[in-house]
């Protein structure tokens, strides 16, 4: 199994590699990074340590308030963090500072996993959400480094992918010694697929652990934006097929009120960013890049091209959307908007995210709209009725702290695997 999984994976790469090289490092400056992708990790030996892995931006910043949870439990361990994207990288970077040493996860091939392991040498190798690579887990088990999956969610597409390799898909669960799953449901779906259900806890989803921004933060974005007084909308984690019906019901919205409007506009990937801008100009709007603002009259449009601030600048908002939610992506964080009490709108496809956003909607915490047009509608209602947006907010912020404990829960379960239960 091993294997054909290996040489099916190193095809794929060496077909994905013009790609990669056209749209990530020349359009988007990825850093390449090939010899930690091989696995020549270039860390001291001999180093006690955990190694935690998150793919990219939404798993590095559930993984902050872990990360720091850890050292405070294990003080004397080095932290060491990998990721896969060089926008993971630079979060990672940003977040963790000096609290962890990041580099480029390797690819799933048996030497760079191999090599990763043996330069690494964890005490325990740590893995967000559905990051599952069965060349790594195995090096890990021969070297007899336990391996534990938290905040694990499985969504409805990954579920039905693994469900059709389930026999062998089995014998990869087998060498993770913890699930630390989001919830039933989650925990459900990893023990169909074969994980031993002694192994499987539900410990919650480590994103409702991330704080608010501090006190004054949407004064200082405020004035970093040179967005004065002014009405604030921000779309986050926009896809293709998005930005249009937001342009439109941001036009729409501004038609019908005398109070200046603003929007702000977060893609997803920033080598959509000229796309997106285009876009913008199509509709007559003016429009800046948020790392090109200087003083001067103000913009209709902001779009977001900087990495780890879009948490922070929703403190801004009068009104958040969350994207990957008007088209079948699957939805994002609604979590983070919630933290900042604001009133929160997304679209009808939020798999992804089911339960965060059943829970904010069972609250009465936010809005769920189908398309364009009930977009516009809710945005219209939303900035012509203050106190309901002060009450989607504040209920919003209710509904997440209420559920908070998961990074307590995981470190707990981290100690019952490791033998150090208290």
């Amino acid at each position: 199994m091993y294997l054909i999984y290996s040489l099916v994976l190193a095809a794929l790469g060496l077909l994905y590699l013009p790609v990669f090289f056209v749209r990530k490092v020349w359009r988007a400056g990825y850093p390449v990074a090939l010899r930690e992708r091989f696995g020549f990790v270039r860390l001291a030996p001999g180093v006690d340590r955990f190694w935690v892995h998150a793919v990219s931006v939404g798993e590095v910043m559930a993984a902050v308030p872990l990360v720091q949870a850890m050292r405070a439990r294990w003080p004397e361990v080095e932290m060491v963090v990998s990721t896969v994207t060089g926008t993971g990288a630079e979060v990672a970077r940003a977040r963790l500072g000096e609290a962890a040493s990041i580099f480029a996860f390797p690819l799933d091939l048996p030497g760079a996993t191999r090599r990763a392991v043996a330069r690494v040498r964890p005490r325990c190798f740590v893995a967000l959400e559905t990051e599952i690579w069965p060349n790594l887990l195995r090096a890990l088990a021969r070297a007899r480094i336990p391996a534990a999956l938290v905040n694990g969610r499985i969504s409805d597409r990954s579920y039905r992918r693994y469900q059709w390799v389930r026999s062998l898909f089995r014998r990869v669960l087998a060498q993770v010694g913890l699930f630390a799953m989001q919830s039933d449901e989650d925990a459900r779906r990893v023990i169909s697929l074969g994980a031993a259900p002694e192994r499987v806890v539900v410990t919650g989803n480590l994103k409702m652990e991330i704080p608010a921004e501090v006190t004054g933060a949407a004064e200082l974005w405020r004035r970093l934006l040179h967005l004065g007084a002014d009405r604030v909308i921000v779309a986050g984690s926009t896809h293709r097929g998005e930005e249009g019906p937001i342009l439109d019901a941001f036009l729409d919205a501004r038609s019908r009120r005398k109070e200046a409007l603003r929007l702000v506009v977060a893609p997803r990937h920033p080598e959509r960013l000229e796309e997106v801008e285009a876009l913008v100009r199509a509709r007559g709007l003016a429009l800046l890049r948020r790392s090109r603002i200087v003083a001067g009259p103000p913009v209709d449009v902001i779009v977001l091209d900087t990495v780890g601030e879009l948490a922070g600048i929703y403190a801004v908002a009068d009104v958040i959307f969350v994207g990957g939610s008007l088209v079948p992506v699957g939805g994002h964080n609604v979590i983070e908007a919630a933290l900042h009490a604001k009133a929160v709108l997304f679209g009808p496809h939020m798999a992804n995210f089911r339960a965060a956003s059943a829970l904010l909607l069972d609250g009465g915490a936010a809005l769920q709209v189908e398309d364009g047009a009930e977009l516009a509608t809710a945005l219209d209602r939303l900035l012509a009725d203050e106190d309901l947006r002060r009450r989607l907010g504040t209920a919003a912020w209710h509904a997440v702290r209420s559920h908070q404990g998961a990074c307590a829960r995981t470190i707990a379960a981290l100690e019952t695997l490791l033998g150090e239960g208290r």
